[in-house]
């Protein structure tokens, strides 16, 4: 990968040849091509309106990442999310209210946001926020699924709402996916990427990288299956360990490297498709994208962190507003002692620097 890569102008180059792909298929495919089409012209006033806050010294990034609920379905071996307590069969008492995520959503817009990424828990599970999203067209709101939800009631709300679009988790093959979530996981994926295809439905997959399934997961046989089914997205995202025992999963050097030439090498056969790597692709900008610098976290209670496997706050959605929260301190701090800069080799940066954001927090330095 070349060291002058820009994650910004990759996925606006990569939204714009997706484009071109399904408008030469458009006779197969007319909502997504219109829906693409009228994004594109969106996706340029957005960057204008970031550029506009940027120039009077405020910092306006062009994802968001939204955990809308800690509810979930499954329960996959090592999950980050249940072992820090953000996952789990019910719902918090004080998650944020859907009329508070319909407001933050508009509060986006008009920033310039162009990406809000939906996670959980099973983001699905909460269908009535999902629903506030599908609104708002200028904004793409990509939803990390299981696709164990998505029935024929879910698939016509994403035919209906094409700035929807689910981003599938799978492990490798079908072997590697049952292990980690559970027998006839594979299988019902499977089904629901064909239904997806069927109706021309833009969607994509994501990734969690081990040391288990890296080889595999990095190989143009393994995306070439999904391809075929209709995939336009796939998202590699590092495995951070949860407890001692599962230390041995994170991805090392080794694998990374590993996984960044057959990232590469996918990019180059597959034009019309976007590949990202988290947190892989920071290193080539020039630093980690956390803490409003490319993205931050919004978790299930409002509270604004970092990133999701940073979890600290000091700054909630329920009493500010979007733009209030990426002025927050703990943000400031961040920024101003360059913990977020600097060499950046691979692996989570703010993960493994967990003891100075702390102390961030608690006013030490």
């Amino acid at each position: 990968m070349k060291s002058n890569f820009n994650l910004s102008e990759y996925m606006s180059s990569g939204i714009e040849n997706i484009v071109k792909g399904v408008v030469k298929a458009s006779f197969k495919n007319p909502k997504e091509t219109a829906f693409l089409l009228k994004y594109a012209l969106w996706s340029k006033e957005a960057k204008k309106r970031r550029e506009s806050f940027v120039a009077n010294g405020e910092n306006v990034p062009a994802f968001l990442i939204s955990s809308i609920t800690s509810s979930c379905n499954l329960f996959c071996k090592g999950c980050y999310a249940r072992e820090n307590k953000s996952c789990g069969e019910s719902s918090v008492p004080n998650e944020m209210s859907i009329e508070r995520w319909g407001k933050l959503f508009n509060e986006a817009k008009e920033l310039g946001v162009s990406f809000i990424l939906l996670a959980g828990g099973e983001p699905l599970m909460r269908r009535n926020v999902i629903e506030k999203a599908a609104k708002l067209k200028e904004i793409i709101f990509p939803i990390f699924t299981n696709g164990t939800m998505l029935n024929e009631e879910y698939i016509k709300l994403l035919d209906k709402n094409r700035n929807l679009v689910p981003m599938l988790s799978i492990e490798g093959d079908r072997e590697q996916t049952d292990s980690r979530r559970g027998n006839g996981t594979y299988n019902i994926l499977m089904n629901v990427m064909g239904k997806l295809k069927e109706k021309g439905i833009l969607y994509g997959a994501s990734v969690t990288v081990t040391t288990e399934n890296f080889m595999t997961v990095s190989s143009s046989a393994f995306f070439d299956k999904l391809y075929t089914k209709g995939c336009r997205a796939l998202i590699y995202v590092e495995y951070v360990p949860v407890i001692e025992s599962t230390r041995q999963l994170a991805p090392t050097d080794y694998e990374r490297g590993i996984l960044e030439g057959g990232q590469q090498k996918l990019r180059e056969q597959y034009e019309d498709v976007i590949f990202l790597s988290f947190p892989g692709d920071e290193k080539y900008s020039g630093g980690c994208l956390a803490a409003g610098r490319g993205f931050f976290h919004i978790n299930v209670d409002g509270c604004a962190e970092p990133c999701p496997f940073s979890p600290y706050s000091d700054t909630n959605l329920k009493d500010c507003t979007l733009r209030e929260a990426l002025k927050s301190p703990l943000f400031r701090k961040l920024s101003e002692t360059g913990l977020l800069l600097g060499e950046h080799d691979g692996g989570c940066l703010l993960f493994e620097k967990e003891k100075e954001v702390k102390e961030l927090i608690n006013n030490k330095r």
